[in-house]
């Protein structure tokens, strides 16, 4: 009985461990956060529930611009219901190479580490839902695929238990 629980908890605490950014230094092409998103760029995405069903797709405009070293994306999203949302990202690289962010519904600081083609964010949500507000922690993964291509996948969870998946495709436009 004992090794069976030992071996549960081991495996919960496995499946919230996430790979280290560092493991894509050589891959190509390399991202650069300011290159990539200066300018306009359209994203599509779903929320998937962790059962694997799609409850919300959505398309993002987004507008990035770079004032007095700070990142500025504001994202204007409009979910398959008809509702619309934006978020306004500020983001401002460090002296180590990392970024931190900051949005309205972000509590504290979203912390960003880019390596070759990745850039892996870990932060808190304040996410909305039937009236209530919930802190739900994101461990969100974008991977640059070509110049105007990226792939982005993030994991919710609360609690250490995943809730589901985000799953985006960026294109920037010309």
């Amino acid at each position: 009985m004992k090794k069976s629980l030992l071996a549960a908890l081991c495996g919960v605490l496995t499946a919230c461990a996430s790979p280290d950014v560092q493991q894509y230094q050589k891959s190509e092409p390399k991202l650069d956060l300011v290159q990539y998103f200066v300018g306009s760029t359209d994203a599509w995405g779903m929320f998937q529930k962790r059962s694997g069903e799609v409850v919300k797709r959505f398309h993002v405009e987004i507008t990035g611009t770079q004032n007095q070293g700070k990142l500025v994306l504001d994202e204007r999203f409009k979910y398959d219901d008809g509702t619309t949302q934006q978020r306004i990202w500020t983001l401002v690289q460090q002296a180590d190479g990392s970024w931190r962010g900051t949005a309205d519904d972000v509590k504290g600081v979203a912390i960003g580490k880019i390596s070759g083609n990745a850039l892996n964010w870990q932060y808190t949500m304040l996410l909305p839902v039937d009236g209530k507000t919930y802190e739900v922690q994101f461990d969100d993964w974008m991977f640059l695929i070509d110049n105007k291509s990226m792939m982005n996948r993030a994991s919710m969870q609360k609690f250490g238990f995943e809730l589901g998946q985000v799953t985006l495709f960026f294109k920037k436009r010309d």
